[in-house]
């Protein structure tokens, strides 16, 4: 079950290959949750797996709307179970503008209690989930959709952005 609206945000330090800041000898850099502390609210998606149609068309969707989660002051970072580098070649070929970071230890999505025991035989990926969390750390939203297919509710993400602002 996913964590609950008015809990503090599980903090975390993921690798990305098209996050900002300084990159590592293998062109990642860290991506953490708590560096938007104090000056932004923060979009926190987990799609289950890169390269799928579902997550592709989420992000893709995001990416296009960028600019209205920038206006109301929030980053944007999807997370998956995805390796760095194969969520890198996944950004590149479907140009997609938002941070992507691995949880590919699955930590992240067990702390956000999105883990799905296994998926179509493939084992455990996270859910499709949304959760805004606010400058001083804490969920505002939180949204696990009932099938992976389905997608969160962006219109409320951006309501509840609203109101933060």
């Amino acid at each position: 079950m996913a964590i609950e609206v008015g809990s503090k945000a599980p903090n975390f330090t993921l690798k990305s290959s098209n996050g900002p800041g300084e990159k590592d000898d293998f062109g990642l850099s860290d991506v953490t949750l708590s560096s938007n502390y104090g000056e932004k609210n923060t979009v926190v998606l987990f799609v289950p797996l890169a390269f799928t149609g579902v997550c592709t068309g989420e992000l893709c969707d995001i990416t296009a709307g960028l600019g209205s989660y920038t206006d109301l002051n929030a980053d944007v970072i999807a997370i998956s179970v995805d390796s760095p580098f194969a969520q890198g070649q996944w950004a590149e070929k479907e140009n997609i503008g938002i941070t992507l970071a691995s949880d590919l230890n699955k930590q992240t999505a067990k702390d956000y209690g999105v883990l799905l025991d296994d998926l179509i035989g493939l084992g455990s990926v996270s859910a499709r989930a949304a959760f805004v969390i606010d400058k001083e750390g804490t969920v505002q939203y939180a949204e696990q959709t009932a099938t992976p297919r389905e997608l969160p509710n962006f219109e409320a993400v951006k309501e509840t952005l609203a109101k933060l602002n």
